[in-house]
């Protein structure tokens, strides 16, 4: 641990914050990456309905991820401050329940999918022409559901012990074998959307075991040992007193994807389709700053749990700055290559023309990602569960789902695009308000330790 300490206390600020996110910034980007392939690939089909299909699919699919964040998230948060603590037995105890906890839920969930299978695909407005693609694809990526909870949840928490390059690894395996295996499956053995949910459980199981072969190998200072799992001593509550609100956003992210779909079909697969497009194209910024913002957490965390108060000022003030930089940038460089990017994805005229229109509307608050997330992940460093839950109900809940039938009655399929900006603005404004709220408070209570 003393790598670790070095790099949570002591190094210049903009190292320990870049050598902590840029692995999580890489990651994010494999994740990115294998998020487009199956649609890319899929285009190579030269078929707009199963674009379309995929695009009702995945955040279904990403419901998987939102709960491998439960215990990623709320893990990372409890084990950061835990060694901030010096408590590292009580950290190999967490480590340990969110193991044993993705495997149970995760087979619980597989479970509940390939059961009700045929209500959710009428839940997402599945058409005739999509229904049978779109189950396709997600009985068989159901399939694999424990392996997605136990590689997004250890790619966050081994953060936590000082390790963002193994964090990272566990990731680019797995992506980067559902990027390769895509065009042979898809394309060459001429499986189609089947093909692309195979490449994507075998990615998901590739991650899984890197992460688990790397704790069997007794390297890391924490353990997935069952004779190490308790729920003991505030585990259980810790975990997922940040875990859950951690993972709403992305769970209401998915949910509110699903109302868009749904009410996007009254228009037509094309719009579907386009809108789909739209969300990868402005999801190319939100990764990146998702990744930066996870990268810093571990580090806030530290200096929590050790009363650095200082220090924790220093990196947020210089992760707000970095973050709103980098969004900035990405949102530029999304805006100048939209038309480009959308070509790849789509053959058709009249779902190119409503994902242009829809990506223009998308980025007009992307560049605020960098800062929101960065706040974001800072409030969940301090363990500040209820401002979290606020945070993560608001932005693509409380917010964001009014706003959908709003602006749809308004404005139409246009309104159901600019019901995000709307939400993005708002919920930036308020978790702004929260942290300097709760970061006050926090400081003030509790007196700055020397080092």
């Amino acid at each position: 641990m003393s790598d670790t300490m070095n790099l949570f206390e002591k190094a210049p600020v903009p190292q320990a914050v870049l050598k902590n996110a840029l692995p999580a910034m890489a990651a994010m980007l494999m994740v990115l990456i294998y998020n487009l392939a199956d649609t890319f690939f899929i285009s190579q089909t030269h078929s707009d309905i199963l674009v379309a299909a995929v695009s009702l699919a995945t955040p279904v699919f990403l419901i998987f991820m939102a709960v491998g964040t439960v215990f990623g998230i709320g893990g990372t948060s409890v084990i950061s401050r835990a060694f901030g603590q010096g408590r590292a037995g009580y950290a190999k105890k967490v480590c340990s329940f969110c193991m044993w906890g993705c495997v149970a839920v995760g087979i619980i969930m597989s479970l509940a999918f390939l059961f009700f299978m045929d209500q959710i695909l009428t839940l997402i407005g599945a058409s005739t022409d999509t229904w049978a693609p779109t189950k396709t694809y997600l009985t068989i990526v159901a399939l694999g559901g424990p392996f997605v909870l136990i590689s997004v949840c250890y790619s966050n928490v081994l953060r936590a012990e000082g390790q963002p390059n193994k964090a990272m690894a566990g990731q680019v395996l797995g992506n980067l074998l559902n990027v390769i295996l895509d065009p042979i499956m898809i394309l060459a053995f001429n499986w189609g959307i089947a093909g692309a949910a195979i490449a994507t459980v075998i990615g998901n199981v590739a991650g899984a075991g890197y992460y688990i072969l790397y704790f069997l190998q007794r390297k890391s200072t924490l353990s997935i040992h069952i004779r190490d799992f308790s729920v003991k001593d505030q585990i259980f509550t810790g975990v997922l007193a940040i875990g859950i609100p951690a993972s709403l956003g992305s769970l209401l992210m998915s949910v509110s994807q699903i109302i868009v779909n749904a009410r996007m079909a009254g228009y037509g697969d094309m719009a579907v389709a386009g809108m789909g497009v739209a969300m990868k194209v402005t999801m190319m910024t939100g990764m990146v700053c998702i990744g930066f913002g996870q990268g810093v957490q571990p580090l806030l965390g530290y200096c929590v749990g050790a009363k650095l108060w200082e220090r924790f000022k220093k990196i947020m003030r210089f992760s707000i700055f970095f973050s709103l930089a980098l969004s900035a940038v990405m949102t530029g460089l999304c805006y100048l290559l939209r038309g480009s990017i959308i070509r790849v994805f789509l053959t058709e005229p009249a779902s190119f023309d409503y994902a242009l229109t829809f990506t223009n509307i998308l980025l007009t608050t992307s560049f605020l990602f960098g800062v929101f997330y960065v706040l974001t992940n800072a409030l969940q460093a301090m363990g500040a569960a209820v401002q979290a839950l606020i945070i993560n109900l608001s932005r693509q809940g409380i917010i964001y789902i009014p706003a959908l039938f709003l602006l749809q009655a308004m404005l139409q399929a246009n309104g159901l695009a600019w019901a995000q900006p709307v939400a993005d603005l708002l919920s930036t404004a308020l978790v702004a308000v929260l942290y300097l709220w709760t970061s006050r408070k926090m400081m003030a209570g509790s007196p700055e330790k020397k080092i």
